[in-house]
């Protein structure tokens, strides 16, 4: 079975590695044909669930599941709805549309919008494709560290320490996923939420499984009210590092990245940038982090413009 991903960028950031003293690398999820890490895993999901026989995809999502499921739907010539909350931003949508897939926009929140996909899902032909919580999704994702590995042996260099955004724990469940099949079940984890979508940080406070109220955060993409239960599994049995930035602090990054590495990225992926342009404490021990640059395709130069100006950045 051909992936639909692609392998993607294993990169040093200069100007981070200076500041920082430290050598920063970088996986540029980003630049996946979907604009985001999601296809490794949802394009794998996708891909066995047509080949078990399905003939629509449904996909609840935030946006960028949501689009790799159209990638992926498109790419196998398969009928695809993807069903959105009323926060997902008109453009998102839009770009969903364009290439051939049917935007359905329902509730004020993903819960919402995922009761209706599972609801239609009971049409024959009809399988469920969820955002972040499948073990397919997983073994999809767990993908890039397998590359990383590779690309940082014949860099000759070895990373002590992965950063990644978390919103419902599909990229944290696949990155721990990929450390251990790598036998590197002694690299720790930075886990990255925003204040107000931290789902998997106030678990790790409660010391089990909780929803948030509500989702506050710009961060939509993060939106999931209760992380997945695999993700807060492996903070059992992994070394995880739970934290959380502020809105302010992700655009910062975004903003940042974008000046730096004449790239753009979402919020949600700016929480995983900020650890580092932040320099949180909890980066102190590690000298060679490497940071899963996780893209989004909710982002534009007049949306970073109204977050900065939003923000006084």
């Amino acid at each position: 079975m051909t992936s639909l991903h692609i392998h993607t960028a294993l990169l040093r950031h200069p100007q981070l590695s200076v500041a920082l003293d430290k050598q920063v690398l970088l996986k540029m999820e980003n630049t996946q044909p979907a604009g985001s890490f999601k296809l490794r895993g949802i394009g794998l999901l996708c891909q066995r669930a047509v080949a078990a026989g399905a003939s629509c995809l449904v996909c609840p999502s935030g946006g960028n599941a949501g689009f790799a499921a159209a990638f992926a739907g498109a790419a196998l010539g398969v009928k695809t709805t993807i069903v959105v909350p009323e926060t997902t931003a008109a453009a998102v949508c839009q770009r969903i549309r364009d290439i051939g897939a049917e935007v359905i926009v329902h509730g004020a929140v993903w819960d919402e919008a995922n009761q209706l996909a599972l609801q239609l899902c009971e049409q024959p032909g009809s399988v469920y494709i969820p955002p972040f919580d499948h073990p397919d999704i997983w073994d999809g994702n767990a993908t890039m560290i397998d590359e990383a590995v590779q690309q940082a042996r014949e860099q000759g260099v070895d990373f002590d320490v992965v950063i990644c955004s978390v919103g419902g724990g599909g990229l944290m469940s696949g990155v721990l996923s990929g450390l251990h099949r790598n036998g590197l079940a002694h690299i720790p984890l930075i886990a990255a939420e925003t204040d107000g979508a931290a789902s998997l940080n106030a678990a790790v406070r409660a010391g089990e499984l909780v929803s948030l109220p509500a989702i506050t955060s710009i961060a939509s993409t993060l939106a999931a009210k209760r992380v997945a239960a695999e993700c807060f599994a492996w903070t059992q049995r992994h070394e995880v590092h739970s934290v959380v930035v502020s809105d302010a602090q992700a655009v910062s990054a975004a903003l940042q990245f974008a000046d730096q590495m004449r790239i753009l990225v979402e919020p949600a992926c700016g929480a995983a940038l900020a650890v580092a342009y932040e320099n949180l404490p909890v980066l102190a021990p590690y000298k060679r982090p490497l940071i899963v640059v996780c893209g989004g395709i909710g982002v534009s130069l007049a949306m970073l413009a109204g977050w900065k100006e939003r923000f006084s950045l």
